[in-house]
């Protein structure tokens, strides 16, 4: 079986525990083929640079063609490369390889050693800026990295603010996506934090800082798994969620092998620990909800009703969680307003009699104030809310919600502690007019496994047969709405049953990976239109 081809033009590490070297264990890690083009020869061990040898421009290019001729990447990524001519011929390289198909391109812009060696001049900066930016897909500096890259002087390693304002100033050079990792700050010293600006989304990734002086090649282990994760049809923004994963896991597994900092060392199976999983903010601030207890009743079969009628109907017919979609503007002080509220209202006062669970969608206000047991919302509503109102959510106690389609969206909605999380859409459906892919069975048992809260499966369940395969997933609910059809009485019921007997299937195996849900667009041209219905 052909695996991906990933190209990485970085230096040598004589020590083995940076550059060339991590990328390859790093490849390995995610099951793709490297093909390693030496850029340059450093003389090294774990405490000092001795010695750097930039490759002469002509051999880079003869690497560069060799490889093109026979084995083309899917995704290139750059380490230490020596000077500006060695970047100009580069990119020249990558100009090249884009005119015959898709490359994404991954510049981890190595301008210094973790032991103080420098490794770019000025003119090499001015090439990165003018050359390599403008072509990159993802770009990953550490915090040092970026001042430098934009000759601006190094800020305070506590003021975490500046940190999206770098990002912006480099994707306004033409870069797809940037993450800022933190691994050499001392801002939150319990928790490791990246800032990542992307087209579909922005934020503070945060995981548990490892306490270990081991840490040689993080950011080269970090820049080749983001090409690795792009390899597989992964948008920037998911694949760099995959990279931290696959960076704390390697770092995990760091071992000592000299008397400096040893290198750490990435490893089949990291996918899919729970334990790997970050957490995403929702704003610039790095604010995440602390973990809420709630009580330990299954979601089971999940109604999505839009009338008050409707919902005494699947009362009626065995049904205990109730979502009420009423998707109209509730303004204040208007007719509309009143007749919600009430509707809200009667909605509470009838679960509360059945013993059933109501969560509202959207009116997070109005479920607050007439005693709903939750509130569910999109992904666009709660970003729309702003940080004031989505700590007011969490910090009033009730119960949350969210919709996820993407890695990104899961990290973010795991911020907020929520009760249960949407995953979908599993199947094909014609409900809203998305650009997610469906999800499949397999996503629903990895989204599952590694949420850490209830997982609820929402999207084209239209027979009770597909109810019973989400639920063999684990998950704690399954969501129906146009299967419902115009007697509740008669279809909850079989999907009721449905539901029980998948439970008592066997699990299936998780996947080691998810599959993508966004089909990922590489071309560099902005005017590139993709025909399949991805977001670009």
């Amino acid at each position: 079986m052909s695996r991906p081809v990933v190209w990485s033009i970085a230096g040598t590490d004589s020590g083995g525990g940076a550059g060339l070297s991590a990328d390859q264990r790093t490849a390995d890690a995610f099951g793709v083929h490297l093909c390693g083009v030496v850029a340059a020869v450093t003389a090294q061990n774990s405490q000092r640079v001795e010695h750097i040898a930039p490759m002469p421009s002509e051999l880079i290019d003869a690497q560069l063609r060799a490889l093109g001729s026979d084995m083309p990447p899917v995704a290139i990524k750059t380490g230490l490369l020596g000077g500006a001519q060695q970047i100009i011929t580069v990119a020249r390289a990558i100009d090249r390889l884009r005119a015959e198909r898709p490359v994404a391109l991954v510049v981890d812009p190595v301008l210094a050693a973790s032991t103080g060696a420098q490794f770019a001049d000025a003119d090499a900066l001015a090439a990165y800026r003018d050359e390599l930016l403008p072509r990159a897909t993802v770009v990953t500096p550490n915090r040092r990295e970026a001042y430098r890259l934009l000759n601006e002087r190094l800020g305070d390693d506590r003021d975490l603010s500046a940190i999206p304002e770098l990002a912006r100033a480099l994707r306004a050079y033409g870069a797809g996506a940037v993450c800022i990792t933190g691994g050499d700050a001392l801002d939150i010293p319990t928790q490791a934090l990246d800032w990542m600006s992307s087209e579909h989304a922005s934020g503070w990734l945060t995981s548990q800082r490892i306490p270990t002086p081991n840490t040689h090649g993080t950011g080269c282990t970090f820049a080749t798994a983001i090409a690795c994760a792009l390899t597989m049809d992964f948008v920037p923004a998911d694949a760099i969620i995959l990279a931290k994963m696959a960076t704390t896991h390697a770092i995990r597994q760091g071992y000592q092998a000299g008397a400096g900092a040893g290198p750490v060392h990435a490893h089949p199976g990291f996918a899919d620990d729970r334990t790997l999983l970050p957490r995403m903010s929702w704003g610039e601030a790095p604010w995440f909800a602390q973990p809420r207890a709630f009580a330990p009743r299954r979601l089971g079969l999940y109604a999505i009703v839009e009338s008050i009628e409707r919902l005494h109907d699947v009362l009626a017919a065995g049904v205990r969680t109730i979502q009420l979609r009423i998707k109209r503007p509730a303004r204040p002080d208007t007719p509309w307003h009143s007749a919600l509220r009430s509707a809200v209202q009667q909605g509470v006062a009838a679960c509360r009699a059945a013993n059933a669970e109501l969560f509202i969608n959207d009116h997070w206000t109005i479920a607050q104030e007439c005693g709903a047991s939750g509130v569910h919302l999109g992904q666009e509503d709660l970003l729309a809310l702003g940080e004031e109102a989505r700590r007011a959510i969490v910090e009033s106690g009730i119960a949350l919600g969210i919709s996820t389609h993407s890695l990104w969206e899961l990290c973010r909605a795991r911020s907020l502690s929520p009760r249960y999380i949407a995953c979908g859409p599993v199947w094909p459906t014609l409900t809203k007019d998305m650009p997610w892919r469906p999800q499949g069975l397999e996503n629903l048992r990895w989204w599952r496994h590694m949420a850490g809260t209830p997982v609820v499966a929402i999207g084209g369940i239209l027979e009770p047969e597909q109810a019973r395969a989400a639920s063999r997933c684990g998950v704690d609910g399954v969501c129906i709405v146009r299967a419902l059809g115009a007697s509740p009485q008669h279809t909850a019921p079989k999907f009721i049953t449905a539901l029980e007997i998948g439970r008592g299937d066997p699990l299936p195996p998780v996947p080691a990976f998810p599959r993508p849900s966004l089909v990922a667009c590489h071309h560099d041209s902005v005017d590139c239109v993709c025909t399949d219905g991805a977001v670009k």
